[in-house]
């Protein structure tokens, strides 16, 4: 059975929009400017930040005004209670499956927060299995952790896909262990030049279909 191994945030999902909808309630509910949301956005920087270092951000600027338990709820829950799966890709993968593919999520990040994001979209329900960077030890784009998930389901890393928006964690992971990627765009313009994706795609169901077309 062919293997697609596919990114979580902002790749299957939304993570960003997610956690931007989240701070706007936040910065509502503790009476903050509503001009900070692009500050706290670029701090986060898509979720690659470090949690601690965020933290210690918002900290700084609204210690005097926030409890740190609700910095922490933020940074904790304020995407996973948020994310939401598209119709299309929630289609793009029941086909997928029933066309005997394998999918298994290979994400970075803490293994509670990507867990209920997986739970809670109903993706438990769609994918074979998951793989997450702290319960394994390994980060993208680091060969071990796509190793990993393809362990997790029990087939041979050998001619798989890799699907994802991350240039360096996702389409040079795949570049290094010489599988087969889609890179997922959002509207971006790819400006790596030692390295490529097989297929860009503007979104996950455009990203799956093309590698269930083109494997047939």
């Amino acid at each position: 059975m062919p293997l697609l191994l596919l990114d979580l945030d902002n790749t299957l999902v939304d993570r960003d929009a997610a956690f931007r909808a989240a701070v706007a309630d936040f910065l509502v509910a503790h009476d903050l400017p509503k001009s900070d949301l692009t500050w706290v956005m670029a701090i986060d920087a898509s979720g690659y930040t470090a949690r601690h270092e965020v933290a210690a951000a918002l900290t700084d600027r609204y210690g005097d005004i926030v409890q740190t338990a609700a910095i922490r709820a933020l940074l904790d829950n304020g995407a996973a209670d948020r994310v939401v799966l598209a119709h299309s890709a929630r289609e793009a993968l029941g086909k997928a499956t029933a066309g005997g593919w394998t999918c298994a999520i290979v994400t970075n990040g803490r293994t509670s927060q990507q867990e209920a994001k997986i739970r809670k979209t109903g993706l438990d329900q769609l994918v074979h299995g998951w793989v997450i960077s702290e319960a394994v030890g390994h980060k993208k784009p680091e060969p071990e952790i796509f190793r990993a998930a393809a362990d997790a389901v029990n087939l041979p890393l050998s001619g798989s896909w890799i699907i994802g928006d991350s240039p360096h964690a996702d389409i040079a992971g795949a570049h290094m262990l010489g599988l087969r990627s889609v890179w997922v765009t959002d509207g971006r313009a790819w400006t790596q030049d030692s390295y490529q994706p097989t297929h860009i795609a503007e979104d996950v169901a455009s990203a799956i279909n093309h590698a269930v077309r083109t494997s047939e």
